[in-house]
């Protein structure tokens, strides 16, 4: 199964709204000298390169098996999300920190902040877009789930991450809008510092709550809880097996692992078993598309 056209597009969506914000940030923030809208500058350069690697990523992942790797690359997807999650969000992070500390120490008041705030403006209307697109994919994921769940359970990392990205871009543009409109009404330059803070701190922890659900990934997760039940619910239903013994997943970027055991029906023949588990497992795989690796066991007992 390739990459999904949904996530590839919310990154699409993602890239070209981040690109476009941060250069109108880095103007803003050497016209202005907020040391929040540099933040934001950075943030949004950061999440550029996010989604480059994401693209690099679910290219790789499309690697045909070979004798190295001979379950395939998807897995890889996990290794660039996690990537982004750890370093380029927690670089962010940090670097944003750093800057609010220094304006914190060192204040410098504002010059024409009404540039900064329309920017913000633009900014923001630019990432709702980026957002909804990415929504857009997530809704025809979660099937109804509270977007908490969601974001716990779903196995797609690059849509995890542009999520995490909108989500994080959105409130650090909030906390930016409001911190330097607070710093040019009461003319004290401390507000635009905390702001800076704060977005740092958003950063950091949208990258540690990515960073765990990526990380369960990496380890080697299976298909999601639904998924799976819906596979042994359909197994049990199949004429040709007489007991489910135990059906193991494991998901490899987009497609997936799948072990069956079971005890088939007497069919009188090798021949017949062979006919009946064929019958199987291409009715498991027209009703399971994500399954690329489909592994069949009949045994007599679940030793």
């Amino acid at each position: 199964m390739s990459a999904k056209p949904d996530s590839i597009r919310s990154i699409l969506y993602a890239l070209f709204a981040n690109l476009s914000i941060a250069i109108a940030k880095a103007a803003a923030a050497f016209w202005t000298g907020s040391g929040a809208m540099l933040a934001e500058a950075i943030h949004s350069l950061a999440d550029s390169c996010n989604q480059l690697l994401l693209l690099f990523g679910m290219k790789q992942s499309r690697k045909p098996p070979d004798i190295n790797y001979p379950l395939g690359y998807g897995k890889s997807i996990y290794f660039w999300s996690f990537l982004v999650a750890v370093i380029l969000f927690s670089l962010g992070g940090m670097f944003s920190m750093y800057e609010g500390l220094h304006k914190f120490y060192n204040p410098e008041p504002l010059s024409s902040p009404m540039i900064a705030v329309g920017v913000l403006v633009f900014a923001i209307i630019a990432e709702s877009i980026s957002l909804w697109g990415c929504m857009h994919a997530v809704n025809k994921e979660r099937r109804g789930r509270y977007l908490s769940i969601w974001f716990h359970e779903s196995r797609s990392s690059e849509l995890l991450v542009v999520f995490g990205e909108d989500v994080a871009a959105l409130l650090g543009l909030g906390v930016a809008l409001i911190a330097i409109v607070a710093a040019a009404v009461t003319g004290n330059p401390v507000y635009d510092a905390i702001g800076t803070v704060m977005i740092g701190v958003l950063l950091i922890v949208i990258a540690i709550l990515l960073a765990i659900e990526v990380k369960a990934l990496l380890i080697g997760q299976g298909v999601e809880l639904h998924i799976q039940e819906e596979m042994q619910h359909f197994l049990q239903q199949r004429p040709e097996i007489d007991q489910l013994y135990n059906v193991l997943t494991m998901q490899m970027g987009p497609d997936a692992m799948v072990a069956i055991k079971v005890r088939m029906h007497q069919t009188g023949s090798e021949a017949g078993l062979i006919r009946a588990i064929n019958r199987v497992e291409h009715d498991f795989r027209s009703a399971f598309p994500i399954t690329k690796w489909l592994f069949f066991e009949p045994d007599d007992s679940d030793a």
